[in-house]
């Protein structure tokens, strides 16, 4: 378990770290980090750090398509865990 609690914070971490990269890229106008690996990132489990880059770097925040994605991405996760957790029994 202290493993996968590893695993989650290395993620995150990663996902946060990345997400602010992409907002520094985009201010000096260079090219970006893809959304397809932004969104990666999170689907891999790190929803928490990149959503916390969203509101803190105020990045991706306005562009619609990009939170429809990242929300459907949490309520798929919420579900998967819910239902590991109800069905455990």
């Amino acid at each position: 378990m202290t493993l996968l609690f590893y695993c989650f914070l290395i993620i995150n971490g990663f996902a946060f770290v990345l997400t602010g990269y992409d907002k520094y890229l985009a201010k000096a106008l260079k090219r970006r980090i893809p959304e397809k690996t932004l969104l990666s990132f999170v689907a891999f489990g790190g929803t928490i750090g990149a959503g916390i880059a969203m509101l803190n770097f105020r990045h991706k925040t306005s562009k619609y398509s990009f939170l429809w994605k990242y929300f459907g991405i949490l309520v798929l996760q919420l579900i998967i865990i819910f239902g590991l957790f109800y069905y455990k029994k």
